[in-house]
């Protein structure tokens, strides 16, 4: 996992905003420790901060074409490049082993009308200087996130994560999945859109196991290009399971010279985390008993988990109760798996918004409906069940991949007859996967029924959570909660809870660029017009310090002029 931030339609002083750019990006490190890369013109700064999980000792960003006119950042992984470098109808010379490479080559090829071509998790931003144009672009779901913003000057920003952005832009918003931005004509085009969206398209297809079982075997195997030591997220329920007995049968093999060569690390490690004695991390013995996997079971307390609530806000970004739940847990489980050398994880998210294997599902009236849901829960998978993973995974530094949300085996799920799917008749729900692996995994695993996340790792997580905030948050707070936000008001004191931690990490960034922008600007200007020492300039900051902070005006550079002439003036 890495990150990108960069900064385009330049419209003030370049050289200050590469400095802010690289500050900005060292607060996206977590994702990529690395190594860091900056490229910089008078029209357009990119920083990239790297992962190094393909090509590690020649894929260091960011990527240039052989004529240097080209400029890539990406983070992400392209699973077909091979395949898309092998056809390519134009003369380039590949100059690393990075698998995004081929993105500079598609688009010499095909201009910004490419990202369709691209099975993987991406997001990205190349800069063509030769016609003064850029091109951002994010993954089929939304699996890797982006986010872009304005500042006061208009100054245009990309970033990997909202906290490089907010405390310089005035505006931000998520990029969206499936579609990219070129420059040439400012227009957000969506290049993901798949006849599946349509019930008429599939409400009289076939439904047979064969294929998903085929389709998420190829989806494993291409997910597994990695040059440094990997592993699964083993739960115990069906979803991670599946994931991680697909794995086991790939493991022994280098996949990127196509089996040809015993892997680096044959022994595939897999994970859980869980309360003492939690349902996750028995069933997860179990099958990683079954299938041979060197298992780790990764045990916190509910202390621990309370504990590190705001550090899982700050790095989620997120205010939504149930993926907070969720992430802690994962969060604690990174760090763990970081501290063993493990640098990528396969994961199972997807599998129950494409297959309807949450138990709400029981209730679908006809097919129509439960596919219409599907679709539903699909489109909004980069706000949840993707973000949790990413960024708690990427908090420590390690890239976590989602199989089920391959975009071939997408496209096999969801054209499978959506009445096949449905929970009737006494059918569990997913029971086609359940079918399509049958003999993968012990018996009562294959089974088992949906367990949320946050459930599995132990029931006392959540309830004495609860119990946690309900004494941090009183029941004036809560009433009084539509007035302090009102917009997405919180509707419990858990929600209430998250929501002034967000505030308060975000609110906090922002008050901290102030501090940094004062005290940049009053060190310059005062020692430019008072010919001050160092030490004297430091001291009279504070006077003037005091005085920009009752303004109430961020980051204005006009209020600290005259606030320094007023205070300090030049005769």
């Amino acid at each position: 996992m890495c990150s990108i931030f960069g900064v385009l339609d330049i419209k003030s002083d370049p050289v200050q905003l590469r400095s802010q750019a690289i500050e900005m990006s060292k607060l996206l490190r977590h994702r990529g420790p690395d190594w860091s890369g900056v490229y910089s013109s008078d029209k357009a700064i990119l920083v990239h901060e790297r992962l190094a999980i393909v090509g590690v000792s020649s894929g260091a960003q960011p990527l240039y074409n052989p004529e240097r006119t080209n400029i890539l950042a990406v983070n992400g992984e392209i699973y077909n490049h091979k395949e898309l470098a092998a056809n390519l109808e134009t003369d380039f010379t590949f100059q690393t082993q990075s698998d995004c490479e081929v993105i500079l080559a598609l688009y010499k090829q095909k201009g910004p009308e490419f990202l369709d071509d691209l099975n993987g998790i991406f997001a990205f931003c190349l800069y063509d200087e030769e016609q003064d144009a850029y091109l951002i672009g994010r993954d089929h779901i939304g699996i890797i996130p982006l986010y872009t913003g304005h500042d006061e000057h208009g100054n245009f920003y990309v970033a990997s994560e909202l906290k490089a952005l907010s405390p310089i832009c005035k505006h931000i918003e998520e990029f969206p999945p499936g579609h990219f931005l070129w420059s040439k004509d400012g227009q957000l085009r969506k290049y993901y859109s798949r006849d599946w969206q349509s019930f008429d398209a599939v409400k009289d297809n076939e439904a047979k196991a064969s294929d998903v079982k085929e389709g998420l075997e190829a989806a494993v195997k291409r997910q597994l290009m990695c040059d440094v030591p990997y592993g699964v997220l083993l739960s115990g329920g069906l979803d991670s399971s599946v994931i991680s007995a697909i794995t086991q049968r790939f493991a022994a093999k280098r996949i990127e010279d196509n089996d040809e060569s015993d892997a680096w690390w044959p022994k595939l490690h897999s994970f859980s985390v869980g309360l003492e004695g939690s349902p996750d991390l028995a069933a997860a013995q179990k099958v990683a008993d079954m299938i041979g996997t060197v298992h780790h079971p990764i045990h916190f307390t509910i202390q621990e988990g309370i504990d590190a609530l705001r550090e899982v806000i700050y790095h989620i970004e997120t205010y939504d109760v149930t993926t907070i739940r969720a992430s802690t847990p994962m969060y604690l489980m990174a760090r763990q798996i970081k501290a063993m050398g493990i640098k990528m994880v396969l994961s199972g998210e997807g599998a129950d918004e494409l297959f309807g294997g949450y138990l709400y599902f029981h209730k679908a009236p006809n097919a129509q409906e439960f596919h219409e849901e599907l679709n539903r829960k699909v489109s909004k998978l980069h706000m949840f069940d993707c973000l949790r993973a990413n960024k708690s995974m990427a908090a420590w530094g390690v890239e976590a991949r989602v199989p089920f949300l391959d975009k071939e085996f997408v496209d096999v799920a969801m054209r499978i007859n959506p009445e096949a799917k449905m929970c009737k008749d006494g059918k569990i729900e997913k029971h086609i996967i359940r079918e399509a692996f049958d003999g993968y995994l012990p018996e009562e695993v294959l089974w088992r029924q949906k367990e949320q996340f946050s459930d599995g790792v132990g029931y006392n997580w959540i309830d004495t959570l609860k119990e946690y905030v309900s004494e941090q948050v009183s029941e004036q707070d809560l009433a009084n909660a539509k007035y302090k936000y009102p917009i997405n008001t919180p509707d419990s004191k858990e929600a209430y809870f998250y929501r002034s931690i967000f505030e308060e990490h975000f609110l906090a960034m922002q008050q901290l660029n102030v501090f940094r922008t004062a005290n940049r600007l009053l060190a310059q200007h005062l020692k430019h017009w008072l010919g001050m020492s160092h030490s004297r300039t430091m001291l009279t900051l504070q006077v003037v310090l005091r005085a920009f902070i009752t303004t109430r005006i961020r980051s204005n550079v006009f209020v600290l002029q005259i606030l320094c002439l007023q205070h300090f003036p030049l005769n």
